[in-house]
């Protein structure tokens, strides 16, 4: 069982349109919708929930008003300003490091474990998917991205799947590494524009931190020729091969209005890049 990451080093690029559309390219493959912050997987392939999932993130401080002697210790010391001047914890500034237990002479703060989340084993018309809500203010995203992958392997291995799609989160940061983590290849989709050469370039060394070998799509190629250029160059010297070059085309956006993947809604010029961008990340799979 092989697992691609699909990832960039910023949003709006394009990877749910390229992962979805490899879903519906693949035999049989398992989804991971790994970007739960701002999970978007679900709007296309409109799941069936088969299983839900509790997800605990950090705790958060909960302070014992009936014993706390209001010494102003644990307002003193907590780095994050969480504690106001009536001693009650401000929950959205709580980051859970228990300092504020800690020092505490009254034993009057405790830590307590809060629903963070859910993560969800799913059935659509494109086959299983693993994703994931994680709620308004939450921390954690890493580790929820944990969850996911561990929910999308274990569906991947109880229907003997052959490949885990994995959508990814843009940027490089802690959810990023839990998705490039482990997997066997990784596509970072990019655009030709000055902050899109800059975030490829930190994608890149991402993958390269964890040896993960590297391909590189670049979407909305011909509105700027030079930067596409640029982007070949970069691309060559982290040895990552540029396997797809989609035109800006109005398919992804009618295809998402009519909650399809570019492949089931057109056939065209755009639909045909991205099945032979599959048939050459397939290749490098060995599926």
């Amino acid at each position: 069982m092989k697992q691609l990451a699909v990832i960039s080093g910023k949003g709006g690029t394009g990877k749910t349109t390229v992962t979805s559309s490899f879903a519906a390219l693949a035999n049989n493959a398992v989804m991971a919708d790994c970007d739960v912050d701002a999970a978007n997987m679900h709007l296309l392939l409109n799941p069936q929930i088969l299983t839900k999932h509790d997800f605990y993130g950090l705790p958060a401080a909960s302070i014992n008003n009936q014993l706390c002697t209001e010494c102003g210790l644990c307002k003193d010391n907590c780095r994050f300003d969480a504690i106001s001047d009536n001693f009650t914890i401000i929950p959205f500034q709580c980051e859970g490091c228990g300092v504020c237990k800690y020092i505490c002479p009254s034993n009057a703060i405790s830590m307590k474990t809060n629903k963070a989340g859910e993560a969800y084993e799913s059935d659509t018309r494109l086959g299983l998917l693993a994703h994931a809500k994680l709620g308004i203010g939450e921390e954690a995203s890493g580790k929820l991205v944990t969850v996911v992958r561990e929910l999308a392997i274990h569906m991947a291995e109880e229907n003997q799947a052959d490949l885990i799609l994995i959508d990814g989160p843009p940027g490089t940061g802690c959810s990023v590494i839990a998705t490039l983590t482990g997997v066997d290849l990784a596509l970072i989709v990019t655009e030709p524009s000055i902050s899109g050469i800059h975030d490829l370039e930190r994608a890149l060394e991402v993958a390269g931190h964890f040896n993960v070998p590297a391909l590189v799509c670049i979407n909305k190629c011909d509105i700027n020729e030079e930067k596409a250029e640029e982007i070949e160059a970069m691309s060559n010297s982290h040895n990552a091969k540029i396997v797809g070059k989609l035109p800006f085309d109005k398919t992804p956006t009618e295809a998402m209005i009519n909650g399809k993947t570019v492949v089931e809604y057109a056939s065209n010029a755009f639909s045909t890049n991205i099945e032979e961008m599959w048939n050459k990340v397939k290749k490098v799979l060995e599926l």
